[in-house]
């Protein structure tokens, strides 16, 4: 999961690989704004056709917590 969910990042919101760790934050580490986030979003939504709140959205702040509420799905 976390491969993909790195791969997404690469590919699609143009984010270094080498900075992509499950511990680094989305928004600290990876330069991640609001608008960012919403596109990572509505990717992992249709790459893995699921449904993610905006109460979950607010509780990722680590690639790491991404990939565990994926994981949960």
């Amino acid at each position: 999961m976390f491969e993909t969910l790195k791969t997404l990042l690469v590919d699609e919101l143009q984010i270094d690989a080498e900075l992509i760790t499950p511990e680094a934050e989305l928004s600290a580490d990876l330069g991640i704004n609001s608008i960012d986030l919403a596109n990572l979003v509505m990717l992992c939504e249709e790459k893995f056709d699921l449904t993610i709140d905006d109460d979950d959205t607010r509780k990722f702040v680590t690639v790491g917590d991404v990939v565990a509420f994926l994981e949960e799905k």
